[in-house]
């Protein structure tokens, strides 16, 4: 119905668009990062208050390696007094931003709707819905499919060498491990947005499937790239 609004009003403004100028667009963009700050500070507020439990829920596929690769007690270490309060932060600030993601998005939305038809505008709350769940769903995506066989992968250096004189083991800092986790959880709520952001682009008729076909094959290149860079170990399984 977007496309057919677009096409049958050719040269035609949206009804209710307001003409802005580049620095009026600079202070509602401005407005609208302000806005998400204030929703994005009850969420840290949320996670740096159950920190502690987000930690030991994301040292879950951890502990699971360890067992798998017989290692013995999992253990995280910090060498600076201060490496245990950074990833405590770090935690807050990244978990803050999944558990505020549907305001965030809200805030994306109401930034771009004024230049949209008003059938456009009453997808807002579906838009906001959707991007949410695909973020956190494409984050547990990570956290359930990804980190486990990569851990593994990672974990299995470790262990006794052939002369059986020597013994490898890990010693796994504390913040090198949050910040690894928590890349790739956010690498993969951000993927997982990709399917929303091509889809509301051909709703507005900015693209179409040969469009997209005919792309497909840098997408892939792209693809491949951007995955050998966020994996954390080295093996195809999990870069696939």
């Amino acid at each position: 119905h977007g496309n057919d609004l677009r096409q049958t009003g050719a040269g035609k403004e949206p009804e209710d668009d307001i003409e802005m100028t580049f620095f009026e667009h600079l202070g509602e963009l401005r407005s609208r990062f302000i806005r998400a700050l204030f929703g994005l500070i009850p969420g840290i507020a949320i996670a740096a208050l159950y920190s502690e439990e987000i930690l030991q829920f994301l040292t879950a596929p951890l502990i699971n390696a360890y067992h798998e690769q017989n290692l013995g007690e999992p253990l995280l270490h910090f060498a600076n007094p201060a490496d245990g309060f950074v990833a405590y932060m770090m935690i807050s600030m990244v978990c803050g931003v999944i558990f505020a993601s549907p305001w965030l998005f809200y805030q994306a939305w109401a930034f771009i709707a004024p230049g949209l038809y008003r059938e456009e505008k009453k997808l807002a709350i579906p838009f906001v819905l959707i991007s949410a769940a695909f973020f956190i769903g494409g984050s547990f995506f990570g956290f359930e499919f990804v980190l486990p066989p990569a851990f593994n992968a990672l974990l299995s250096f470790a262990g006794m060498l052939p002369n059986e004189e020597l013994r490898v083991e890990p010693t796994i800092m504390m913040i090198d491990y949050v910040v690894l986790s928590l890349r790739i959880l956010l690498a993969q709520g951000i993927t997982f947005e990709v399917p929303i952001i091509i889809g509301a682009l051909a709703f507005m008729g900015l693209v179409n499937w040969r469009q997209l076909l005919d792309f497909s094959r840098w997408w892939v290149v792209i693809s491949a790239v951007a995955a050998a860079l966020l994996t954390p170990s080295g093996d195809a399984g999990t870069m696939l």
